[in-house]
């Protein structure tokens, strides 16, 4: 169903996309650290709470992806542009309660979440806290649009705004945390215009009627509950999975604080430096959503099993040479980073043990349950997904952490723990063809 060009097409921009996104979450932190290690942890200690909120609409844009790319496999025009409709008045409705409860609890949640932090570091994560709450609705905005030029396989687009709004973040991180000194709340402003412009230029794109997948001339405010249960029955587990994941990521936020500021900064550098780690890997499997979708929508389901293997055998290699280049130069990656020197022994030691893991086992763990997903086998990677997040993140995090006393760099090892059960499972459920079971259903109920 894909030609080699029409895969170029489609992974090739989504890489540039992903890309564009770590670099300027690497420039943030360079930015920022000039203010000092408390901006640097209070945004780091925020951005984790946002991630872990975010992925709720995200969820639900994937979701939006899976079926929009599944009628667009049985060529049915008409349905994408319904679902396309459906997911945007969903993620909008989602993301402004989601904003509204963040900007309503914002230091109730940060004191909640990490206790008694320093007064400085605190200060910092509310100001940001308060700004980037007011993005969401944008935020979701856009990657609803993102969602649906990628399950039409127009990637190109979503990278071209990507650049525009991480162009404009920049530059206002340039003005207001070097020009104006405005530490964290500078770097809070450019994010809430860069996602405000980013959320205008992708409504315009997919409300184009001559797009494949659009919105309806008018707006749609009537939910269509039957096309949100499609829609949902792949968000609602995708959803669940990556919120809980997150939960689990603020938990061992948490942990690590206890630890220190140089602790914390080590943490935040190397969760930044991490995105890069991964980007190949991160576009693949998104390109695999709409590829699998496509092939499930058209009934092709040996062509579905084909390219989930020619995918995940890319992601090894290409991930491989990253991280191995990533490894190699490691001491100045860091020193790119205003940390103080026993901040940078640790961001040094997590950085490699991302790196090996990203060479050994990530591409397993992440990129399979992306096509599990687009068959419709959604519970299943959720399942494994939170029961591993309890068992061996969480709970091996503490016991290398205070048992054997590795402090911060024992979460970073719990989480290989984490990504080998991962793999091992996924690897199992893609090669017996159990993932496929539910799309030959409903093929044969077609």
């Amino acid at each position: 169903m894909f030609t080699t060009k029409d895969l170029k097409k489609l992974i090739i921009p989504l890489i540039i996309e992903q890309l564009l996104g770590v670099t300027v979450g690497m420039a943030d932190i360079v930015m920022v650290s000039a203010a000092g290690e408390a901006a640097v942890s209070g945004i780091s200690l925020v951005d984790t709470i946002n991630i872990l909120l975010i992925q709720v609409f995200s969820a639900m844009a994937t979701g939006g992806a899976v079926i929009s790319a599944q009628y667009i496999g049985r060529r049915d025009q008409a349905g994408a542009s319904r679902s396309a409709d459906q997911l945007m008045l969903s993620v909008t409705v989602l993301a402004i309660i989601i904003s509204a409860a963040a900007l309503a609890g914002n230091r109730y949640i940060l004191q909640g979440i990490y206790g008694n932090i320093g007064t400085d570091v605190m200060d910092n994560a509310v100001t940001y806290f308060y700004l980037t709450a007011l993005s969401f609705p944008f935020l979701g905005i856009y990657n609803a649009g993102a969602a649906l030029c990628r399950s039409m396989g127009n990637s190109k687009v979503s990278m071209k705004i990507s650049f525009v709004m991480n162009l404009l973040n920049i530059c206002g991180n340039m003005l207001l945390i070097y020009g104006l000194h405005m530490g964290s709340a500078g770097a809070g402003v450019s994010t809430l215009t860069s996602r405000l412009a980013a959320a205008v230029l992708m409504y315009l794109v997919i409300h184009n009627q001559d797009s494949l997948i659009h919105l309806s001339r008018r707006l749609v405010w009537k939910p269509d509950f039957k096309m949100i249960r499609e829609i949902l029955a792949i968000g609602i587990p995708a959803g669940l999975e990556n919120s809980i994941f997150q939960i689990g990521k603020l938990l061992l936020s948490s942990l690590v604080s206890t630890f220190g500021t140089a602790a914390i900064a080590a943490n935040a550098v190397t969760g930044s430096v991490a995105g890069l780690q991964c980007i190949t890997g991160s576009a693949m499997g998104l390109a695999l959503i709409t590829v699998v979708g496509q092939c499930v929508g058209a009934g092709c389901l040996e062509e579905a099993t084909r390219y989930v293997k020619k995918f995940l055998k890319l992601v090894y290699i290409s991930m491989g040479l990253i991280n191995l280049s990533v490894i190699l130069f490691i001491p100045g990656i860091v020193g790119l980073f205003s940390l103080s020197p026993e901040a940078q022994e640790l961001a040094k030691t997590m950085m490699f043990i991302h790196g090996a893991g990203c060479i050994l086992i990530w591409p397993a763990s992440f990129v399979l349950p992306n096509a599990m997903r687009a068959a419709g086998d959604a519970k299943f990677p959720m399942v494994v997904s939170v029961v591993l997040m309890w068992v061996c993140r969480i709970g091996m995090a503490y016991v290398f952490a205070i048992a054997f006393d590795f402090e911060a760099v024992g979460v970073w090892l719990a989480m290989m723990v984490d990504w080998t059960f991962r793999a091992i499972i996924f690897l199992h459920r893609i090669y017996s063809g159990k993932w496929l079971k539910k799309a030959a259903g409903n093929h044969q109920a077609n």
